[in-house]
């Protein structure tokens, strides 16, 4: 209760600025030219190079008439872009053959108002061996991305612009040449402002010199703020550290006075399930819109982009009900106001059936689908605890010989005798791993700095993201954290069975082949969310030396059987449910 006071004391000390819908609303692929796609989990790219003829040849029709059908969604949904490849960019994406292809998938979804971008490798004139540098400075590089912006637009003349992740998880950028982001961002858009191009310079950089992972994005562009060109656009995403299923806004949203930016979600379930469970993600995205009203206005965030779900599936998204998380980005890239309830009654409505007796119980499934999702994986504020790689099941043992710091769960749950959970505060708290704050909370605005900071008015279910607390803090409910934490993962362990028996009530209002794919992935995901809580729990309580309270269900797994057991990644992609030990 005091935490709701807390925040309606906010909300009406704050002038609201709303924007009905933004600029830009684009999908973002990450897609590669051999069909694959990174994060992807409905088949392989719809984007078939291989079968697009670079001459005059007309396009296949399948394709074409695939094309068409996806511009046609997108059209309907909202949005009015599309950035055709992955952000970690293939030089050959920029070839004059490929852009040749490019534009006859330009050409296809232009009469639904679908632009077209694309992601660049910013090596690209040293690595398709046409200078000898990518140096931004160099004038021979400035000449290179001015014509090949001539050549783009001489075949695609709407062409949208560029999508750019630069120095970022091994990607080449300015600063292998001594330079910033700025000089690589301007440099762009200068050879794209004479078209009416813009540049979107991905936010996305973390070092590995160590350090909290969620201060480095605002550290790294907080200086450059206001020198950038008109047409360049930071793209930051939704939380300070990478999609996780729950994550405070990040404070570059807050800190970028004169600057555009955009909001990057992730559509794609890469840490939320992939093709098998259902994780209805408008509540996430309004959480994000309603914290970033509570203490700014939005005059600088001029789009959204979303990380696609989509792939050459029948259905495009694998999950049938997956669809229901494209649907919502556009309808809230278009109106921010837009309630979680009105999305899913309106997406089961013109997908499923308008009978109330399927709405009101499937609209109540997607409205808790994410909270039990956060519930059963990491709750609390818990976060990037996941199998190294795949990031589907759960790993907080993780701990591969040679990975960085940053990439290993323990590093951001930081278990140890005395307490749970990443010290981001500007003071101490007890943690026999050392225990001064990072001062990720130094970061944002007040309000929100003083709340984060003091553990008492912390929001709960970002505890353990802002604090070290100790297994035996009282929470707010007069339970410890050990006994919350528990009983949370019980919670969520059992709605995913609920979401079971929702799913078998709807059979008489779902077509059988819809029916049978989504059953198999309901009973799949009550399986992983005890996978979940066993592994989870049983992990911690080696550091907590607590048992669990007597009203939680005994583990049916052990944990020395999970810690040794290997999930592949086909079995994951797969909808048959596998074995676990």
């Amino acid at each position: 209760m005091r935490k709701l006071l807390f925040l309606a004391l906010v909300l009406s000390a704050c002038q609201l600025v709303w924007a009905e819908d933004f600029e830009l609303r684009l999908l973002n692929h990450w897609d590669n030219p051999n069909g694959t796609i990174e994060r992807g989990y409905a088949g392989r790219s719809i984007w078939k190079w291989e079968e697009i003829p670079a001459n005059k040849k007309k396009m296949p029709k399948a394709l074409r008439l695939r094309y068409e059908e996806y511009g046609r969604i997108n059209q309907e949904y909202g949005i009015n872009g599309t950035v055709l490849n992955n952000v970690n960019a293939k030089p050959m994406m920029l070839t004059s053959d490929m852009l040749k292809k490019t534009a006859k998938i330009a050409d296809i979804l232009r009469p639904y108002g679908i632009k077209v971008y694309l992601s660049i490798n910013f090596a690209s004139p040293k690595a398709l061996e046409e200078v000898e540098t990518a140096d931004p400075l160099n004038a021979d590089v400035q000449e290179w991305w001015a014509k090949k912006a001539k050549e783009i637009y001489k075949l695609i003349p709407d062409f949208g612009g560029f999508l750019v992740k630069a120095n970022s998880e091994g990607e080449p950028g300015p600063m292998d040449y001594g330079r910033t982001h700025v000089d690589g961002a301007n440099m762009l858009a200068k050879a794209l402002k004479p078209y009416g191009g813009i540049v979107m310079w991905r936010a996305f950089v973390y070092s590995a010199k160590g350090g909290d992972r969620a201060n480095q994005a605002y550290e790294e562009f907080i200086n450059f703020d206001g020198q950038f060109a008109d047409n360049v656009i930071i793209q930051i995403k939704n939380g300070p550290i990478d999609f996780q299923p729950r994550e405070p806004v990040s404070p570059l949203f807050f800190a970028l006075k004169k600057t555009k930016m955009m909001v990057e979600f992730q559509i794609t379930q890469e840490y939320t399930g992939g093709s098998i469970q259902t994780c209805f993600l408008a509540p996430m995205w309004r959480e994000f819109f309603d914290t970033l009203d509570m203490v700014a206005d939005r005059q600088k965030l001029v789009g959204v982009a979303g990380v696609a779900n989509i792939g050459d599936a029948d259905n495009w998204t694998a999950n049938d009900l997956a669809m229901a998380n494209w649907y919502a980005f556009g309808r809230l890239a278009n109106d921010t106001k837009a309630s979680s309830k009105e999305i899913a009654e309106e997406f089961l409505k013109k997908n499923y059936s308008t009978d109330e007796r399927f709405v009101r119980p499937m609209t109540q499934l997607l409205l808790k689908s994410r909270e039990a999702v956060v519930d059963y994986m990491m709750p609390l504020g818990l976060h990037h605890i996941f199998a190294g790689g795949h990031h589907y099941g759960p790993e907080p043992w993780c701990d591969p010989k040679g990975w960085r710091e940053d990439w290993l769960p323990k590093f951001y749950h930081r278990a140890d005798t005395i307490g749970l959970g990443f010290n981001r505060t500007d003071h101490t708290e007890p943690c026999l791993a050392g225990n001064e704050g990072s001062n990720n909370v130094g970061q944002y605005p007040e309000p929100l700095r003083s709340m984060y900071n003091n553990i008492k008015t912390c929001p709960e279910n970002l505890l353990l993201w802002f604090h070290h607390a100790s297994w035996d803090y009282t929470m707010s409910n007069g339970l410890s954290m050990w006994d919350n934490l528990c009983y949370t993962y019980d919670r969520g362990v059992r709605q995913a069975a609920e979401f079971v028996k929702t799913w078998e009530a709807a059979k008489p209002y779902v077509d059988s082949t819809r029916y049978e794919r989504q059953l198999k992935r309901f009973q799949r995901q009550a399986r992983d969310a005890q996978w979940w809580r066993d592994a989870c729990l049983l992990y911690f309580q080696q550091f907590s030396g607590q048992p669990l309270p007597p009203d939680s269900p005994a583990p049916q797994f052990k944990l020395q059987d999970l810690m040794n057991y290997t999930l592949h990644i086909d079995n994951y992609t797969a909808a048959p449910m596998d074995k676990l030990p």
